[in-house]
């Protein structure tokens, strides 16, 4: 087995509106070499964030465009977002972006960067699709919301926030569907190939890299664990 940990990292941490946020992945890469140092291995996938919608939007105003077209775009974007992050590990990365899941890449060096693969799911999928290939059990979901809640908070005042829960509950509040550009904590179609899988995800806010190191150094953490 390798001893890789799986970063789902969300796109809209990487590019948020207003453009890349350079002051978050600075702190982020320092964070993650501070481990490499220990001997830590990540293998990093790239959502596609707000890049994403631009060209998804600016697509439809011009002409009529297909559901994956619209995914097409999308993982082009987690493309150009994941060569950024690998340039900024470029002296610890794997020098290809990892694309394709259907054979396991060979990975020597302490950081590996993946991307989009094919339509139908987002990079959630790819990041639990990676777990199972290297042999890790748990994958953490690096996003900009901190837990999951019974309910979308965004809508309902009374919304509860959840520290653990199992995939069934989980997948009763996401649902089944996957379409592009789903807001949800985890992506349907990666939950339910976790859930087969056994595959624990750890749902966190990005934004608080304090937190995520207590995560990484086994302590406690404010986030979501679904297993």
């Amino acid at each position: 087995m390798e001893n890789f940990s799986i970063i789902s990292l969300g796109g809209s941490l990487i590019y948020p509106e207003g453009g890349i946020d350079t002051k978050f992945l600075s702190e982020f890469r320092k964070l993650i070499l501070d481990f490499v140092s220990n001997g830590k291995r990540f293998i990093i996938v790239c959502g596609g964030g707000a890049i994403c919608r631009h060209y998804q939007n600016a697509a439809s105003e011009i002409s009529e465009i297909s559901p994956d077209d619209i995914d097409w775009l999308g993982i082009h974007s987690t493309h150009l977002n994941a060569q950024l992050v690998r340039t900024i590990f470029r002296e610890h990365a794997h020098l290809k972006i990892i694309t394709h899941f259907t054979e396991k890449e060979e990975v020597v060096e302490p950081v590996a960067i993946a991307a989009g693969w094919r339509p139908g799911h987002s990079t959630d999928y790819d990041a639990i699709m990676l777990a199972k290939t290297y042999g890790a059990g748990t994958v953490v979901n690096l996003s900009n919301v901190e837990k999951v809640y019974d309910k979308d908070p965004k809508k309902f005042a009374d919304a509860k926030p959840i520290a653990k829960i199992s995939w069934g509950e989980f997948r009763k509040i996401v649902g089944e569907t996957w379409t592009p550009g789903l807001s949800a904590p985890f992506d349907p179609i990666a939950s339910k190939e976790a859930q087969e899988s056994g595959i624990k995800v750890v749902i966190m806010n990005g934004k608080g890299l304090a937190n995520f190191k207590n995560f990484l150094e086994g302590k406690e953490f404010i986030g979501t664990e679904i297993s």
